[in-house]
């Protein structure tokens, strides 16, 4: 980031000459005299004490961005197409009969992948959001906040669904603009209650989506068609997760990302000069000036920005991105698109906002993926297959074979005996069949109550009983270690369980 004292600042700006911020400091390390450049009567460093979407007075300033478009705008939507489609999708799949996403915590319910999850696999659920959280940080520092503009669900829902219902609605920045400021005739009732009333609608649609990844679509159809009067509770929660929707999407808007989203405050620590990030290029866009057919503007010491702020008026979160890297810009790549349009339109070299690293535009270099860059996404490919590793290793069966309580051991025909309950839950879709032996123990006998072999259906959890006994001779203690091994049809070892098998204690001669 680029830092100026106060005094730097107070010399710069003494006349109330505005320039681009960094281009002011990178003058002002360069001994040049910003006074010599045309300028425009604007605190250079105002923006920096207030946020974009709020006045003096602290009353908020309503966005009202120009609809984008351009080659990122499309790669945009094409993104967002296909997430929504995954999300509206997604709890109609099903793998091998079980949900392919469900996070049911009320149930204690997880499936990930089609592949069931418990209690007992908590921990890695724990350790993946910690890489989660790694992943992110070492994300941010190479690749700046491309997941807010690219894959965060505000944003998503935000500009894919509810802005263009709006656009749709209301037309274009322009007349959005002017039915704002009319009077509550006939036309602005009449689209001000269309939009809210699907935005209402699209709010209850989305609410019900979220609750099919926790509950499971034939849950949600059935709460419906049951209706208020069966499930009041259910619609209670409905209403009240629908309403904070609206009120997120038709209201707070942009205000999520630049006042109560965390990941947006993170920026300031994780970015730096090397962090790849949405920039202008000020040094060839300063000294900025109104386009003039047939100029030369490097001739007059003009900069390739014609100050037609189209960058800022598609802006979502009201922001100039001329003023440098901020915290409230979420990568969108709008005033991208529509610089590039503007410069296309005028003969000038794209380019002038971009996707780049500070140093790069500071130094007037050409970008190249640094070394840092090469490790930290060796270690980001890394940290998604441990994580994958953690799924992939949990096995595909738990075996625990507890003594029931209160009981003791018992001789029969000179062995003795200890019954054991056995719990077996297979962690797969498969159906298992399962034999039990008892390891490292020669004159071990098993005694089932029923078949030896267990049949187990995927995702299923089985109890029983059984006896296991050894020959009086070889039974030295009153309680001995004992290792029980559950194995396939294949014969193959699944899990092993280590109990304690009790006898009365004899003294070993």
């Amino acid at each position: 980031m680029i830092l100026a004292t106060k005094a730097d600042i107070h010399e710069l700006c003494t006349n109330r000459k505005a320039y681009s911020f960094p281009y002011l400091i990178h003058a002002k390390k360069m001994n040049m005299q910003p006074d010599s450049f045309q300028s425009r009567p604007q605190d250079a460093h105002h923006f920096r004490n207030s946020v974009g979407t709020m006045d003096e007075t602290g009353k908020r300033k309503w966005v009202y961005p120009r609809k984008p478009r351009g080659t990122f705008t499309n790669y945009r939507n094409y993104t967002s197409y296909l997430l929504l489609a995954l999300f509206f999708g997604l709890p109609f799949v099903k793998v091998n009969g079980n949900p392919f996403l469900l996070f049911n915590v009320i149930d204690r319910a997880f499936f990930i992948f089609g592949q069931p999850f418990y209690l007992q696999d908590f921990f890695i659920l724990a350790l993946g959001a910690v890489t989660s959280v790694i992943f992110v940080m070492l994300f941010t520092v190479v690749f700046g906040r491309i997941f807010c503009g690219w894959l965060c669900p505000q944003t998503i829902f935000m500009e894919s669904v509810f802005r263009k219902v709006e656009f749709w609605i209301e037309g274009d920045r322009n007349r959005q603009m002017k039915l704002d400021r009319q009077d509550w005739d006939a036309e602005k009732l009449r689209k001000r209650l269309l939009k809210w009333f699907v935005f209402a609608i699209l709010s209850v649609v989305i609410t019900n989506f979220m609750f099919m990844y926790i509950v499971g679509y034939e849950k949600v159809f059935s709460t419906i068609v049951q209706g208020p009067a069966e499930n009041p509770l259910k619609f209670l929660g409905m209403i009240a997760f629908a309403g904070t929707f609206y009120f997120v999407f038709a209201w707070l808007r942009e205000q999520v990302c630049t006042l109560v989203c965390p990941y947006g405050r993170l920026q300031g620590v994780l970015v730096d000069k090397n962090t790849i990030n949405v920039y202008y290029d000020f040094r060839r866009g300063e000294d900025r000036s109104k386009w003039r057919n047939q100029e030369d503007r490097k001739a007059v010491g003009k900069g390739d920005c014609i100050d037609c702020q189209q960058c800022v008026v598609v802006c979502p979160t009201g922001i100039d991105i001329r003023n440098g890297q901020q915290l409230e810009c979420v990568n969108c790549t709008a005033c991208i698109d529509a610089c590039n349009e503007v410069m296309e339109k005028v003969g000038l070299p794209k380019g002038l906002i971009r996707y780049a690293t500070e140093a790069e535009i500071e130094n007037r270099e050409k970008f190249r993926f640094t070394s840092r860059m090469k490790a930290t996404s060796l270690i980001l490919v890394l940290l998604i297959g441990f994580l994958g590793f953690l799924m992939y290793d949990r096995g595909s069966l738990e075996a625990k074979f507890i003594k029931p309580a209160g009981s003791t051991y018992f001789i029969k025909d000179g062995r003795i005996s200890n019954t054991f309950i056995y719990t077996f839950l297979n962690k797969s879709n498969k159906q298992k069949t399962l034999t039990i032996k008892v390891l490292n123990a020669d004159h071990a006998r098993i005694e089932f109550f029923g078949s030896e072999k267990i049949i187990l259906k995927g995702d299923q959890i089985l109890k029983g009983n059984i006896n296991i006994s050894f020959p009086e001779n070889e039974i030295r203690f009153s309680k001995q270690n004992l290792a029980i091994g559950v194995y396939d049809e294949k014969g193959k070892l699944l899990d092993t369980f280590e109990t304690v098998f009790e006898g009365p204690f004899t003294l070993a001669l």
